[in-house]
């Protein structure tokens, strides 16, 4: 088996020392510094423990168990997990240890590992699940913002079986004021393309739980819906009929520098009923109807995770560092 997981490691042809793992292409040594996504060499992670707020058919009756890693590929100005993402809450972890906490959420019960933001770390997180793969026997699931490589994609083809990408924008105004990418688009709609090219229709079993498949994400902002409208109908345009899911989110609320400061006005608030629902008209005019549509409550704080360690450090020691 030693000789194997190596083998599989080595076939995985990026690494941290000139690191290429997201379009930003930074070239940068991170044994010696901090790349664009504020990340070292080493898995850091905030949590890791079932969660029941996902998509029905990824959370299930069980719940999905989420990973979430510190650190991101984006600077979103808006960003819920802002703690970790931005401020670097966490804590490092080996590949070893990645790989058993993989497998203790499957043992409690997780319908699927449910990487979160995690492809500043994917050296780590191959390792890892070349290492977990005997005994993982539940579907992988990359959670990301949409902002990836199609060489990464490719890459991941033999260890992930769902993928639950975001498409932020269409507009590149947008995600260069909002999330200081640019060329969002361009890359996620090549990224997205390649995930349901590797996958194919979406998989679920007797009980509706997600096999495989892809469900595109995308959280309609303040203001914006008529990017909104273009990202519609760029999917129902460019992306084969019946081959993945739409969840739309009406779950925006006001975090971080959006909430905190006065440069970003026009989106310091919840979205309107009006405007959530006129792009839900357009995806059913469209005929985008195969996936989820998000209640308007579901723009509360509340939905945001704790992050504190659970799953990751000892049960004993979490609770004395919230006492």
């Amino acid at each position: 088996m030693k000789g194997k997981i190596q083998i599989m490691i080595e076939s995985f042809p990026y690494n941290y020392n000139d690191c290429q793992l997201c379009p930003h292409i930074c070239h940068i040594d991170r044994s010696q510094y901090k790349g664009h996504c504020q990340s070292g060499t080493m898995a850091k992670i905030s949590r890791a423990a079932l969660h029941h707020w996902e998509e029905p058919s990824i959370s299930g009756t069980k719940g999905s168990g989420t990973v979430f890693f510190s650190g991101c590929t984006l600077h979103c100005c808006f960003c819920q997990n802002y703690s970790i993402s931005h401020q670097g809450f966490g804590q490092e972890v080996t590949e070893q240890e990645l790989c058993h906490i993989f497998l203790r959420l499957q043992e409690q019960g997780a319908h699927n590992i449910n990487l979160v933001t995690a492809t500043q770390y994917l050296p780590s997180v191959i390792a890892a699940l070349n290492l977990a793969r005997p005994a993982l026997s539940i579907p992988v699931v990359y959670n990301c913002g949409g902002y990836e490589r199609p060489e990464m994609i490719r890459a991941l083809k033999p260890y992930v079986d769902i993928w639950l990408p975001d498409l932020k924008y269409y507009s590149s105004a947008l995600s260069s004021r909002y999330s200081k990418a640019k060329d969002y688009f361009s890359w996620a709609s090549l990224a997205i393309s390649q995930m349901i090219e590797q996958t194919g229709p979406p998989m679920l079993d007797t009980s509706g739980i997600l096999k495989s498949g892809v469900i595109i994400r995308h959280m309609v902002l303040p203001g914006a819906k008529e990017d909104s409208f273009s990202l519609l109908k760029w999917i129902k345009k460019m992306l084969p009929d019946g081959q993945y899911q739409i969840s739309l989110l009406s779950q925006y609320t006001p975090f971080y520098l959006a909430k905190t400061t006065a440069d970003y006005p026009e989106i310091n608030r919840h979205i309107t009923t009006y405007e959530y629902e006129k792009v839900v008209e357009l995806a059913i005019e469209l005929g985008l109807t195969e996936g989820y549509m998000q209640k308007k409550s579901s723009a509360k704080e509340e939905y945001t995770p704790s992050f504190d360690l659970e799953g990751v450090i000892e049960p004993e020691i979490v609770k004395a560092l919230s006492d």
